[in-house]
């Protein structure tokens, strides 16, 4: 198995993630729905602040996460946001997790990020013990917030 980082050119690759994403997270909707075109997904993947890395195995993506390093007004810092995390059914339980957030906090002391940060749901068992496993727990509570165009 490899861990690698998305750019411009694995479009492929990243299709493949969002396809391991709506099973996993059972959510065909948003995840398969909808699909950006190719050059949209060229431009995310073109961006620094956009990490998308895979776990493949014999060239084919059986996991990978999706973080955002969001730059902070408060002091000369940026943390990381662990957006999705997902491996497929059968590649469970192998550390392919532990393997894909292990490089993201790799690339976070590269950029200088002061953390690396993450939610999971009430009930996600799995994503807890796992975040729990790697760092320390703090009990918050999430909001969505509707956009509101002006009047």
């Amino acid at each position: 198995m490899i861990v690698r980082r998305l750019g411009t050119s694995d479009i492929a690759a990243a299709r493949a993630l969002n396809t391991v994403y709506a099973a996993a997270f059972d959510d065909p909707v948003t995840y398969r729905a909808d699909r950006p075109d190719d050059a949209w997904l060229a431009r995310q993947l073109d961006r620094d602040e956009v990490i998308v890395l895979v776990a493949e195995l014999g060239g084919v993506v059986i996991g990978g996460l999706t973080a955002y390093d969001l730059p902070k007004l408060e002091a000369a810092r940026s943390e990381i946001y662990l957006y999705d995390l997902a491996i497929d059914a059968a590649h469970r339980r192998r550390g392919i997790a532990t393997a894909l957030i292990a490089e993201l906090q790799h690339i976070a002391a590269e950029t200088g990020a002061w953390a690396v940060f993450v939610q999971a749901d009430y009930g996600d068992d799995p994503a807890i013990a796992l975040y729990t496993k790697l760092g320390v727990r703090e009990d918050v509570m999430h909001f969505d917030l509707p956009p509101q165009p002006r009047a």
